[in-house]
């Protein structure tokens, strides 16, 4: 059938509309176009199965990271970002990384200045060696020795609580942190300055003595003390690695430069150290009556009262 010069121009006009997917309808629909989802920030996680590492694995996911775990030594290799949460005995750690064939690719990468990020023992692997677990190889990256805390100092060991750090330079891993500010530590081996390292040492902190509490260079960076167990400013630090240039990192190290203005104000400056502990015991006493009674803190006095 043969259409007329009017039949066309309107059969065109049909087709041109119902082909459009995009382009928003002259009368009010249901919008057809899909956005594309943006790409999940991830982070691959060394859990080497020493311990439990599920304080690390939500803070993580608090910050809005995806946690791909390293199964295989290519994972290392293939990681934008690594964090290396490690926990138990010197010894027990490196024998797992020899036997995972880790430790070629984990120093291959924190060499190659790629993002990495150690805690506790992953601080203290990156050292030459320690003398726990009868003296161990370390990962051979920062000069010196890991030793155990000088006990003969009347200090208890592990050194466990909060305290705080001496920040020898600036660093966005802890832009966040005034010097009044603690974060946890429980550990009983420790790092100490020295000329060899000084250029890895970012802070110190005192227990009878100036330890090693985070290293910085270039890219890779660790930390004694445990930021996932350090509450909010623990969660500030972790997003200094992930990403000191976030409009949050930036609120955090202005609320830290406030904080520290604010303690440079006291007559005494800003308290430092460890934190003192009130800790609550539970016993179990007798009363006048031969009862046990569980009793909590200083409430000895089990006696009963007469009414």
């Amino acid at each position: 059938m043969k259409l007329t010069s009017s039949q066309r121009v309107n059969r065109t006009a049909r087709s041109s509309s119902n082909s459009s997917s995009c382009l928003a309808p002259s009368q009010p629909a249901r919008q057809r176009c899909v956005a594309t989802p943006a790409a999940a920030k991830e982070v691959t996680l060394l859990d080497y199965g020493a311990g439990n590492v599920r304080s690390v694995r939500n803070a993580i996911k608090k910050l809005g990271y995806t946690i791909k775990d390293v199964s295989k030594p290519s994972d290392i290799t293939a990681a934008d970002k690594l964090i290396f949460p490690g926990v138990g005995a010197f010894g027990q750690a490196m024998d797992v990384l020899q036997q995972r064939n880790y430790v070629k690719p984990l120093v291959d990468y924190i060499q190659s200045g790629k993002p990495f990020f150690g805690i506790c023992l992953g601080l203290q692997l990156l050292f030459e060696g320690s003398t726990e677990s009868g003296g161990r190889e370390g990962l051979g990256l920062i000069p010196g020795q890991v030793s155990q805390f000088d006990t003969s100092r009347g200090l208890p060991v592990p050194h466990i609580g909060w305290n705080t750090l001496e920040q020898l330079r600036a660093s966005d891993l802890l832009a966040a942190a005034a010097p009044s500010d603690r974060v946890y530590f429980v550990h009983s081996y420790r790092a100490m300055p020295q000329e060899a390292n000084a250029d890895w040492v970012l802070s110190t902190t005192n227990y009878g003595e100036d330890f090693v509490s985070a290293v910085s260079k270039g890219a890779a960076m660790a930390t004694q003390f445990h930021p996932e167990k350090s509450g909010a400013l623990g969660l500030a630090i972790l997003r200094g690695f992930l990403e000191p240039d976030s409009a949050e990192a930036r609120a955090a190290a202005a609320a830290a430069n406030a904080r520290q203005l604010a303690g440079l104000a006291c007559p005494d400056g800003p308290e430092r150290g460890l934190a003192k502990r009130v800790i609550a015991c539970l016993d179990v006493r007798s009363n006048d009556s031969g009862d046990l009674v569980v009793t909590k803190g200083d409430q000895y006095d089990v006696r009963e009262k007469e009414g």
